[in-house]
C-alpha cells in the first residue's frame, strides 16, 4: 500500500512522519520517478498527471489544494476517486487574507498607496464598515469562512453560488438569473469560484459594469476567472475603483504586465492561502483510513460539475 507524495519537497519529511503515525501500514514514496506506478494506491499532487493510466492500482487522487481545475477529469479512470483538500487550517488562512483585502479597500488604503506615492497628504471620508456591501462569489467551505469573519466587522454581506445557499447574516442569490442583482449591490467583490467552463471568464467587462461605480474586487479564486483586459479597463474607467489580486491567467504573472504597474492594483504571488500541512496530513489521513474501511470518502469531487 504505497502513497506517492508529489508536493513541497520541504515539506515531504513532515508528511511522511504524519502519515506514519496515524496509518502505520502505509509506505510514504516521494516523487513520481521514486516508484512503479502500477503499485501506488493512494496519491497526493499539485500537479496533473500526464500518464495516469500507468497508476493502474490507484484508488485516491489527492489535489494539493482546494481546486482541482488543474486535472483533466476526462482522463480520470472512474475507479480513481478525485479528492479537494478541504481543511479548516486552509480556510482560515483564506479568510485572513480576504478580510485584510476588505479593510483596505473599504479604508481607502490603494488611494493612499498612490497618495504616497506623490508625495500628496490628503485624508479621505471615513465610514464605518456597516455602511459597505461587501458579496462573495462562491459559498463553499472558503467562502462560508471569510463571511463569517467578515461578520464581526458587521459588513452588509451578500453571497453569489450556482446552487442555493441559507447562510444567517448573509442575502444570497443563486445561479445566471440572479447574478447581476447580487453585483449591483457588491461596494467590495470577493471571487472564491470553483474554475469551471461556465464561470471561466465570469468577470469581464459585462459582468464588472454591473457593479456600483467605484467598486472594489478581491480575487482569490482563479485567474482565468477575470478577463484581464476588461478589468484593466473597468480600473482605468474608473468603474472599479481597486483590485486586490492574488491569482492571475498566467503565474508567474509576466514581466510587463499591466497589473504589475497599475497604481489601484495590489499583486500577489498566489498566497491567500497554502496548505498546511498539519491539517492537510490529517485530512488525507482521515480519507486513507475511511477507504480502507470501504466507507464513503470526504470531499471527492463531482466530476458533472467540476469541484
Amino acid at each position: 500500500m504505497i502513497f506517492l507524495y508529489n508536493a513541497e519537497p520541504e515539506h515531504a519529511d513532515t508528511w511522511r512522519a504524519l502519515l506514519a503515525a496515524q496509518v502505520p501500514d502505509l509506505e510514504f514514496v516521494e516523487g513520481f520517478e521514486a516508484v512503479d506506478p502500477a503499485r501506488v494506491t493512494y496519491l497526493l499532487t499539485w500537479k496533473a498527471v500526464a500518464d495516469i493510466e500507468r497508476y493502474t492500482s490507484l484508488r485516491v487522487l489527492f489535489a494539493a489544494g482546494a481546486g482541482v481545475d488543474q486535472f483533466d477529469l476526462s482522463r480520470i479512470p472512474e475507479s480513481v476517486a478525485l479528492v479537494r483538500m478541504v481543511d479548516d487550517s486552509l480556510a482560515d488562512i483564506m479568510a485572513e487574507f480576504v478580510v485584510m483585502s476588505a479593510l483596505a479597500l473599504h479604508r481607502e488604503m490603494p488611494a493612499y498607496r498612490v497618495a504616497q506615492a506623490s508625495q500628496v497628504w490628503e485624508s479621505l471620508s471615513i465610514l464605518p464598515a456597516s455602511s459597505s456591501r461587501v458579496g462573495v462569489m462562491g459559498l463553499g467551505q472558503l467562502g462560508q469562512a471569510c463571511l463569517a469573519q467578515l461578520r464581526h466587522l458587521k459588513f452588509q454581506l451578500l453571497g453569489w453560488n450556482r446552487s442555493e445557499r441559507n447562510i444567517d447574516g448573509v442575502k444570497t442569490y443563486t445561479g445566471p438569473d440572479e447574478l447581476g442583482s447580487f453585483l449591483s449591490q457588491c461596494d467590495i467583490l470577493v471571487n472564491l469560484l470553483p474554475l469551471t467552463d461556465s464561470t471561466r471568464g465570469i468577470l469581464n467587462r459585462e459582468t464588472l459594469t454591473q457593479l456600483p461605480k467605484g467598486a472594489g474586487l478581491i480575487n482569490v479564486g482563479r485567474g482565468e476567472h477575470v478577463v484581464e483586459a476588461d478589468l484593466v479597463a473597468a480600473l482605468d474607467a474608473g468603474q472599479v475603483s481597486a483590485a486586490i489580486l492574488d491569482v492571475f491567467q498566467q503565474e508567474p504573472l509576466p514581466e510587463g504586465h499591466p497589473l504589475w504597474s497599475h497604481p489601484r492594483v495590489w499583486v500577489t504571488p498566489h498566497i491567500a492561502s497554502t496548505m498546511q500541512v498539519e491539517g492537510g496530513a490529517a485530512v488525507v489521513a482521515k480519507n486513507i483510513l475511511r477507504d480502507l474501511a470501504g466507507d464513503e470518502l470526504l470531499h471527492t469531487v463531482d466530476r458533472q460539475a467540476g469541484y
